[in-house]
């Protein structure tokens, strides 16, 4: 079937890479599936926004079957929804904990596990990416964050093995692991400092990120790859 009838979910697409990414896919004439916590309704006929709390077990399971009762299929998912909280471990709460595995670990499940066995049915093969952060492979005194590593570097040795697992059907797993890209995170006043952290000598833009995923959904011989989108920072500095 022509590209312009594939269908994409992107969670937390209601800024920052989340909704770059939308873009990217909407500029490509997918159908797009959005979600986040509070994203606006849309007008676009091939954009359907839903709100919803990744972390909540109903609402993968509520993005795949919006997906295939209004445009009829599922090609990609973006599991893009993350928190990151930084800090001294030892400063770390519960609360902070619960909330950083819900979404980032607990969202990837209740989003994926419906959505490949979507694409199991349709048996045309599919591809789930997750969005990352080189943090999680290259730890830095700077940036501490054991939590938010645990739960990243969860997703990235998920993504290899549901890369290996579901092979054989031709659905395709991979990541793309940022470094500091300029989105609301970041204020502005923190960027010249942020951009000494990277080999390239700035920080990334959300394009930068939009391309590396599409270069991923247009690499069909491409599966279980963490694409390091971090200006040579995880090749060292």
């Amino acid at each position: 079937m022509p590209e312009e009838s594939k269908v994409v979910i992107v969670t937390g697409a209601s800024q920052g890479l989340g909704e770059g990414i939308a873009r990217g896919f909407l500029a490509r004439g997918w159908r797009v599936v959005a979600t986040s916590r509070r994203i606006e309704p849309s007008d676009d006929p091939n954009l359907l926004a839903l709100r919803g709390d990744i972390a909540e077990p109903e609402t993968g399971r509520r993005l795949v079957e919006a997906a295939m009762d209004r445009f009829g299929r599922l090609d990609t998912l973006v599991n893009n929804a993350g928190v990151f909280i930084g800090g001294a471990f030892t400063d770390h709460t519960p609360d902070q904990y619960r909330t950083l595995v819900a979404t980032n670990l607990d969202g990837f499940f209740h989003a994926t596990q419906p959505a490949v066995e979507a694409m199991e049915r349709q048996g045309r093969g599919g591809h789930v990416v997750q969005i990352s952060t080189t943090l999680a492979e290259q730890a830095n005194s700077a940036f501490p964050c054991v939590l938010a590593a645990m739960t990243k570097g969860g997703l990235n040795a998920a993504t290899r093995s549901l890369a290996i697992e579901y092979a054989g059907r031709n659905i395709r797993a991979n990541a793309v692991s940022p470094g500091v890209i300029d989105t609301p995170m970041h204020a502005p006043e923190t960027h010249a400092a942020l951009a000494r952290t990277h080999p390239l000598g700035r920080i990334g833009q959300v394009a930068d990120v939009v391309r590396a995923v599409l270069y991923l959904e247009d690499s069909p011989f491409v599966t279980g790859e963490i694409l390091h989108v971090d200006g040579g920072w995880s090749a060292g500095g």
